[in-house]
């Protein structure tokens, strides 16, 4: 039993919740977000909620995707009310961001820019040594920032690179001076 996936998911007002075959819509004020659920499970909608429930008959093993389900389909419904944004922040001598468009260029040390395209319903914002990825899809958005992220990770000793907001980045000791003795 899923103590995540029995819980009842919350429609607010303004928001369209259609399910049909298998594929999930959720239009709501800031866009739309489709998405196909699985076979294992079965989505309703009644009196102003989303309940999802497992489909009779499958495996034990199919109740975590009763949970991550529920999970995703909540995203959905944040997405098109409130949208997702992840900060990354970013520090080392020249490293430079800048918004081009839709796209974002990266100055991160190396002999060329790089660019980053912007995937559709996603935004960038540059302030200072921060980035900020904004839109509706919290998957899309998380993997976009993985991606910016893996151009030039934190390194231990000075701690340069690029890090999500909040995160700690543990640094090591560098190699230390020996006295002549």
């Amino acid at each position: 039993m899923s103590k995540i996936g029995k819980k009842p998911i919350p429609v607010p007002k303004g928001v369209d919740v259609q399910i049909n075959d298998g594929l999930i819509s959720v239009k709501g004020p800031k866009g739309e977000l489709k998405k196909k659920i699985s076979g294992s499970v079965s989505a309703s909608v009644s009196n102003g909620s989303v309940m999802i429930k497992p489909v009779s008959g499958q495996a034990v093993i199919d109740n975590a995707s009763w949970g991550l389900f529920r999970a995703l389909i909540q995203n959905m419904i944040k997405g098109v009310t409130d949208g997702f944004e992840k900060v990354l922040e970013f520090e080392g001598i020249g490293y430079k961001a800048n918004v081009k468009g839709n796209d974002l260029e990266l100055n991160l040390g190396y002999s060329h820019p790089i660019m980053v395209k912007a995937p559709e319903g996603v935004t960038f914002k540059v302030e200072k040594s921060v980035i900020k990825i904004s839109g509706i899809d919290n998957e899309l958005i998380g993997h976009v920032a993985a991606g910016i992220r893996s151009k030039r990770e934190p390194e231990p000793y000075k701690g340069s690179g690029i890090r999500y907001q909040g995160e700690v980045i543990k640094k090591k000791a560098g190699k230390k001076a020996v006295a002549a003795g």
